[in-house]
């Protein structure tokens, strides 16, 4: 059992995840991966994710709405059973950007509820009266800044976890490279994990040259794949070298030839409309295009263009969370993880 595990024993229903208030990529990556956990010791396979848009950015923050769009979902997730037997649960990420009058009615929501699972991230307080609610009848799970030295323990629990065997002087070179990023770690020891378990200072030197970008195919296999996680967390990687227009354009290319393969009779005319040439690529396109249906690849275009306006138009404070709801979004419709 690893230590994140060992954490988690007796969870009780209402958790609360914290982070610093200025958490890095790493620090969201260890609060997410605690927020995971939590949820799987509840016995909650497929939470609904509520992403609270930040203060100040979006237009609903001045209606008459109680609540705004993206916190609403969490209404009929609470106050719903699950039809299959097992538990629901909800996910709120970024719960300390909620307004005064969404947390009231959320806590009100707790209150009367029967039994309600719920996971809340947090980097800062939760206002109240919700955060007050939370710290009477919740769990606390505390996530604290990252040292070089907590990073180098997380390096060799992750190392071992993956069945990698690291040198010493291996080690001081991956956590030089990437410091206390251990999102990027972990993305470093998934590729050193492809040439075997043996990883010493030659091998990480001749690997990372420099510090690489993620490729994007290998979010949009994750995507496909329908891996909320895996795609999640390879989107925040990806996040730290390059510009979410980058992703966002591959995403929109990567939908027209999946339309395009959905319509064509053939691999020769699927080649021939697309312009492209043949390749490892196009035949991994053409061999899932009856995955996605059409009205799935409809939705994901959509939410491509609504998501290229708020990139355009919103604050680069939002830009973050909007691929992630965005990444969310195109696993169900990629990936089939549909909430029922």
């Amino acid at each position: 059992m690893s230590v994140a595990q060992a954490t988690l024993v007796a969870m009780k229903p209402l958790v609360v995840v914290s982070g610093p208030r200025d958490a890095g990529p790493g620090e969201r990556d260890l609060m997410m991966e605690r927020a995971t956990l939590a949820l799987e010791q509840l016995g909650v396979d497929s939470p609904t994710r509520i992403d609270v848009p930040p203060k100040g950015t979006s237009s609903d923050d001045n209606s008459d709405a109680t609540m705004r769009g993206p916190v609403q979902e969490i209404v009929p997730a609470l106050q719903s059973g699950s039809l299959f037997g097992g538990a629901d649960g909800v996910l709120v990420v970024d719960a300390d950007a909620l307004l005064k009058a969404e947390a009231e009615v959320i806590s009100e929501l707790l209150e009367v509820s029967a039994d309600p699972i719920a996971v809340f991230v947090a980097a800062g307080s939760i206002p109240a009266p919700l955060g007050s609610l939370l710290r009477k009848r919740g769990e606390s799970i505390s996530v604290k800044r990252i040292n070089e030295r907590s990073a180098g323990e997380w390096l060799g629990r992750a190392a071992r976890e993956r069945g990698l065997r690291i040198d010493r002087e291996a080690s001081t070179i991956l956590l030089n490279r990437f410091g206390t990023n251990v999102a990027a770690l972990g993305q470093a020891l998934d590729q050193l994990m492809v040439e075997g378990p043996d990883v010493d200072v030659e091998r990480v030197r001749s690997r990372f040259k420099n510090r690489p970008d993620e490729p994007m195919w290998h979010y949009v296999d994750a995507v496909v794949a329908g891996q909320q996680g895996d795609a999640l967390r390879r989107l925040a990687d990806f996040l730290q070298h390059g510009h979410p227009l980058q992703l966002l354009a591959f995403l929109q290319s990567d939908v027209r030839r999946r339309s395009i393969a959905a319509a064509a009779p053939d691999y020769d005319t699927f080649l021939d409309w697309d312009g492209g040439r043949a390749g490892w690529a196009m035949e991994k396109v053409w061999k899932q295009r009856s995955r996605i249906k059409g009205s799935d690849l409809k939705l994901a275009l959509g939410a491509l263009a609504r998501a290229d306006l708020q990139l355009k138009t919103a604050p680069e404070a939002t830009h973050r969370v909007t691929m992630e709801r965005l990444t969310v979004a195109m696993c169900r419709w990629y990936g089939g993880a549909r909430r029922r």
